[in-house]
């Protein structure tokens, strides 16, 4: 018998081994190997926590401010924006303890920016709310429930900067430290700001009585 002969009948059942569709060990009682599970990345689930936890202890407070300053129906939408923004610069902030100032901060931002977009859409319009849209949201109708509609009007007709500072001031009731960093401007000007602000609404209360 030659060498081929010999090495045929080892051979035979390798090459079938190599075209058959079953598991490498089927039949031998071997269990096939699992996927490695993928690792849970802790920090990831720590930021939703803490996120989570300053959703529920602001949401309606954030709501309120972002009405209160004219966004209008569009209030939630914004505060949900302003969360979006706050989850995608959580690795930047410096301590979980900044996040309700960053979100407040990017409230006030927000509603800049629509209300920016709205006067230029009304740039023909003598004031910027004027013809403001009616706040349909549920927060909304809770705010008009709440609060003297003459005062809201008033509140209107202010310019932007002077209504941030009173609503930070005395709905949000936060300290000018506080108000100058969310507006991103001097103490000295939160206090302009909220005394032409409270002339104003004075003036605008008294011609409508």
């Amino acid at each position: 018998m030659n060498r081929l002969e010999r090495d045929a009948p080892e051979t035979a059942p390798q090459v079938a081994a190599l075209g058959s569709t079953a598991p490498v060990g089927a039949g031998a009682g071997v269990e096939p190997v699992a996927a490695p599970a993928v690792p849970l990345d802790l920090r990831d689930a720590e930021r939703e926590t803490a996120i989570a936890r300053v959703f529920d202890d602001s949401h309606a407070q954030l709501v309120r401010l972002a009405a209160l300053l004219g966004a209008g129906p569009d209030a939630e939408d914004v505060v949900a924006e302003a969360f979006c923004e706050l989850y995608k610069r959580w690795p930047k902030l410096r301590s979980p303890e900044a996040a309700p100032a960053y979100v407040r901060s990017s409230v006030v931002n927000l509603v800049r920016m629509r209300l920016r977009h709205v006067q230029v859409v009304r740039r023909h319009q003598q004031a910027l709310t004027s013809a403001a849209p009616e706040i349909t949201s549920a927060e909304g109708e809770v705010l008009v429930r709440e609060d003297q509609r003459a005062l809201v009007r008033a509140l209107e007709r202010l310019a932007p900067r002077q209504r941030e500072a009173i609503v930070l001031r005395y709905w949000m009731d936060l300290k000018e430290a506080d108000i100058a960093a969310t507006m991103g401007i001097s103490c000295g000007a939160v206090k302009t700001h909220t005394a032409r602000a409270m002339a104003a609404l004075g003036q605008a209360l008294e011609a409508g009585r």
